[in-house]
């Protein structure tokens, strides 16, 4: 076996001499599997065809041991370990809804606050909901209403949906030591086993008070800050680097998914049973899904139960040059790195925008466009599953470049990110210019969040390509451009804690007792959209 990958013997195949018959797929690496397909048997002819003429074309017993045709050369890799079935992609798609789980864990509170709260309340502290009139033919449709109502006014509303984030900064950093003690299957199984597991708890605690709720949501937050870095630790030790862009993709495209399903299945479920089924619903399905991962998944390809032996080489053969001598952590010369800063303001600006949209969407449809629950929850929906296809796509077509057309990773990095950055902020500045148009406001919203999933095959997994093994392995780099993007992020969506809600660009502000302080809430918006502009030139 060639030590930069899994090798074949050259022709006289199979060392019994040079009228032996062809080596059977096992001998190929490939134990049990298929036979070569016509591709590969035309590349060993080719190969043999091309061999120069003073060699003897039937080598002897010493020759054949050193003479091999590597299978991982250029673009061969992903062929010679097949994707159906193999362990690296049952890892991806089970990691899709484990992130699936996540977001819908995560969202669902904000359609389903919109049926907690008493109308009555929110209409009367918010004087500017009137601002676009009534659909000309509302749909006068038979809801449930069996769900208990809070008298909950605005600012109570965005204490609780700004909670979760201030448990979610909390673990970033010790997310990353910890994946490196436990393994990142554990971690990132247990930390939405928790979120799951309270979330279960969520019509108790709203019973016993807004403090109760808030608590819980923040220690929902703590669980799932364990989980991206959790899951970038795993990715350094499966994701061969000519596929980072599919798996991490695949992976990370279950939120938007999760997104898409839990908002409309929320305003569904609000509007023929009542809200607190929301939180049982989406809590079983994460213990459920906890069990699978458990059972399935694998910190590692060498400690993986049912992975066949061609791939687990294929990886780790794949993977050996990145490999790091260095043990400790480059703490000083990691925090002076630009391209470090550069992924921490792409990231920062990414999600700035990112969560605003998400935790207050469905409270503006409801305010300003003036959507009933079940309208709501599949607008408020359409926008991420732009984003979730946008991700896929992306991911697919950033490994072609690489692998296909020989681009450079750093120029895919920086033409994904900035499409990523300057759509999004090019719709969201237009939508501040659409008054009350409610099908402008809905395009515009929707493309701008899709053209953001080009950033998961930009900045979102550049960790993965500067940072050596010692930081990938325990997920430190992750964590601390997780950390440090998401520090100011429950400020952006605690921009709700007195939320007064506006048509157009202004459709989130403070509530203010003056117009000076109004305008600077209002450049809280701005500043996002600022910062968009401003990161492809420095990433």
């Amino acid at each position: 076996m060639a030590a930069g990958g899994v090798g074949v013997p050259a022709s006289g195949r199979g060392g019994a001499g040079p009228g032996a018959a062809p080596a059977p797929p096992a001998a190929l690496g490939c134990p049990g599997g298929p036979l070569l397909s016509a591709r590969h048997v035309a590349h060993l002819l080719f190969c043999s065809m091309m061999r120069s003429p003073g060699r003897d074309p039937a080598p002897s017993d010493g020759e054949e041991a050193s003479d091999s045709t590597p299978l991982l050369q250029g673009a061969w890799p992903a062929e010679g370990a097949p994707v159906c079935c193999s362990a690296r992609y049952n890892l991806a798609v089970l990691a899709f809804f484990g992130f699936f789980v996540l977001y819908a864990l995560r969202v669902n509170l904000s359609v389903a606050l919109v049926d907690m709260v008493d109308s009555n309340t929110t209409s009367a502290d918010n004087v500017t909901s009137k601002e676009c009139a009534e659909h000309s033919a509302p749909v006068k449709i038979l809801r449930s209403q069996t769900g208990k109502r809070y008298q909950w006014d605005a600012e109570t509303q965005g204490w609780i949906l700004g909670s979760f984030f201030y448990g979610y900064i909390v673990t970033q950093v010790p997310g990353g030591y910890i994946a490196r003690k436990v393994g990142g299957k554990r971690l990132l199984g247990f930390g939405i086993l928790g979120t799951a597991v309270f979330t279960l708890f969520t019509p108790i605690a709203a019973d016993f008070g807004v403090g109760a709720l808030v608590v819980l949501r923040a220690l929902e937050g703590l669980g799932e800050g364990v989980t991206f870095p959790a899951m970038h630790a795993m990715w350094s030790s499966w994701a061969p680097p000519l596929e980072r862009s599919k798996l991490l993709s695949i992976s990370y495209a279950g939120a938007q998914l999760g997104t898409v399903v839990s908002l409309p299945l929320s305003g569904i479920i609000c509007l023929y049973m009542n809200w607190t089924y929301v939180f049982y619903l989406f809590g079983i399905v994460g213990i459920i899904w906890f069990i699978l991962w458990i059972s399935l998944v694998s910190d590692t390809p060498e400690t993986h139960m049912r992975i066949s032996q061609y791939e687990k080489e294929y990886i780790l053969s794949s993977l050996r040059n990145q490999l790091s001598s260095q043990k400790s952590v480059p703490w000083v010369p990691m925090l002076k790195s630009l391209p470090l800063w550069a992924i921490v303001v792409a990231h920062f600006s990414y999600n700035w925008t990112f969560y605003t949209l998400l935790t207050l969407l469905p409270t503006y449809m409801k305010e300003i466009l003036r959507f009933n629950i079940q309208e709501n929850g599949f607008l408020s929906a359409l926008p991420y599953l732009g984003c979730w296809l946008c991700m896929i796509l992306s991911g697919q077509a950033a490994d072609n470049l690489r692998a296909k057309w020989n681009v450079s990773t750093v120029c895919v990095r920086r033409v994904f990110t900035l499409i990523g950055m300057i759509g999004p902020a090019v719709f969201l500045v237009a939508a501040g210019f659409i008054g009350c148009d409610y099908s402008l406001a809905v395009a515009f919203l929707t493309i701008s969040t899709a053209l953001g999933g080009f950033c998961s095959s930009g900045f979102s997994i550049n960790h993965l390509d500067i940072a050596p093994s010692t930081l990938l392995q325990n997920g430190k780099l992750f964590s601390v451009s997780l950390l440090l993007s998401m520090y100011l992020v429950p400020f952006s969506s605690h921009c709700s804690p007195k939320v007064k809600y506006r048509t157009g660009l202004s459709a989130i502000t403070m509530d203010t007792e003056t117009e000076g302080t109004n305008k600077q809430s209002s450049l809280l918006m701005y500043f996002c959209l600022s910062c968009n502009l401003k990161v492809p030139s420095i990433f």
